[in-house]
């Protein structure tokens, strides 16, 4: 059986609140362990708050969720200008606090929490596809 969660929103900090709390309510119901959801909102908040702070010109974000057996399938789409952030340079998590650049982290997690990651550019919009291991303790 799978279960599945689906919003369209629009690029705001409340709608990212909003798919937090939607998320919340997934894993809760389904019983996910602590480690998953919470890894699935983490992701979900850095690549949401990055559509919202830096897609001008985003007219909303789509985020879909599947629970496909022990794998969580989360993808967000959204029609601001194109960015890989998969191609994006591997932050330096070794340097000094004060020598480090200023953003980037998301990215590092989006590498290492989930199990896999893929970005597209279909059409207008850009798609960015994660599995996460649902059953991670």
């Amino acid at each position: 059986m799978t279960a599945t969660l689906s919003l369209h929103l629009p690029p705001t900090t409340d709608s990212v609140t909003a798919l937090l709390e939607a998320l919340e309510a997934f894993t809760d119901e389904h019983e996910l362990p602590i480690k998953a959801a919470s890894r699935l909102m983490l992701l979900a908040e850095e690549l949401a708050a990055n559509v919202v702070m830096h897609g001008t010109g985003a007219t909303f974000f789509q985020a879909d969720l599947a629970l496909e057996g022990g794998v969580l399938r989360f993808s967000l789409t959204d029609d601001g200008p194109a960015f890989d952030p998969l191609a994006a340079d591997e932050a330096d998590t070794e340097a000094a606090l004060e020598d480090r650049e200023v953003g980037g982290l998301g990215v590092h997690f989006v590498r290492k929490l989930a199990s896999s990651a893929a970005y597209s550019r279909q059409g207008d919009k850009n798609h960015l596809a994660l599995t996460l291991d649902a059953a991670a303790e």
